[in-house]
């Protein structure tokens, strides 16, 4: 794979002019996570509507713009689902990015997300690309325990 494949329009659009980028007032939960192997940093909140669901994400911090975009693609994909339907998309970007999960359809769920599915292919950039789920689902779950 060759990285400008990566590096496309879309995925520097993210980069560039994050729409979930910003400190959230009232967030129900709050949770920061670190990927200490290249110092990304970022706190990720969401704030939970009446009916349960993610009614808002955002996220703050620092990072490659693997992680940034991660964080910015993730955050418009889990809003408005349930926890536990974000625990499940987290669950399924991991899959994607160990390659447990390829196929196309079984993929379909993460939209945007699968714009970062090469990243596969690059086992030292994983770990900033995962970031902001991992972060979001040891939130969630915590929440839920």
């Amino acid at each position: 794979m060759a990285v400008t494949d990566l590096y496309n329009a879309e995925f520097m659009d993210h980069v560039a002019h994050p729409d979930y980028k910003y400190e959230l007032e009232d967030a129900t939960c709050t949770h920061e996570g670190v990927n200490p192997s290249c110092g990304d940093e970022l706190t990720f909140s969401v704030r939970l509507g009446d009916d349960g669901t993610i009614a808002e994400a955002a996220f703050t911090g620092h990072g490659c713009a693997i992680s940034q975009a991660s964080a910015d693609i993730m955050s418009d994909l889990v809003t408005g689902k349930t926890p536990e339907e974000a625990i499940g998309l987290c669950k399924l970007f991991r899959q994607m990015l160990t390659g447990e999960v390829t196929d196309e359809a079984a993929l379909e769920p993460l939209e945007g997300g699968v714009l970062l599915r090469d990243i596969a292919h690059m086992p030292a950039r994983v770990k900033c690309a995962e970031l902001a789920w991992r972060t979001l689902e040891e939130m969630l779950e915590a929440r839920e325990g």
